[in-house]
C-alpha cells in the first residue's frame, strides 16, 4: 500500500445516502456534506453554505448542484462554486467509490465520527 492509499478513509456504503440526498460526516475540522446524485456520482464539500453558512447537507440536489435550504444559493457540487449572480466557495474534498464503498481523502481532515 502505499503513501497516498493509506490516507483514504471508508466512511461507508453508497446506499446509505438517498439518491439525490447527503449525510454528513463530523470532523475535526467541521461537518462535511457527502452528496449522492440520482446518477450516483458522489461528492463532498464543506457543510456549510458560502453566503450565511446554510447547512448545504439539508438542500436540494439537483443534478450536479445543490440548493441551500437557507437563501437559495445554488452551489456546484464538483467545484464547490457558487453559480449564477452569486459568488463564493466552498471547500471540496476528494472522495471516491470502490465497490458500492465511499472513501474520503483523510490528508485535510481527522475524521471523528462517520456517517
Amino acid at each position: 500500500m502505499t503513501m497516498m492509499e493509506k490516507n483514504w478513509i471508508e466512511i461507508g456504503s453508497l446506499d446509505d445516502i438517498p439518491r439525490q440526498g447527503a449525510r454528513v460526516l463530523k470532523t475535526r475540522i467541521g461537518c462535511v456534506a457527502v452528496f449522492r446524485t440520482a446518477d450516483n456520482e458522489v461528492f463532498a464539500l464543506d457543510d456549510k453554505c458560502p453566503h450565511k453558512g446554510g447547512p448545504l447537507s439539508q438542500g436540494i440536489v439537483h443534478g450536479t448542484s445543490v440548493t441551500c435550504p437557507l437563501h437559495n444559493w445554488v452551489i456546484d457540487l464538483g467545484t464547490g462554486a457558487a453559480m449564477g449572480a452569486d459568488s463564493g466557495q466552498v471547500r471540496t474534498h476528494r472522495i471516491r467509490v470502490e465497490q458500492g464503498r465511499i472513501f474520503i481523502d483523510g490528508s485535510a481532515l481527522a475524521v471523528s465520527e462517520v456517517m
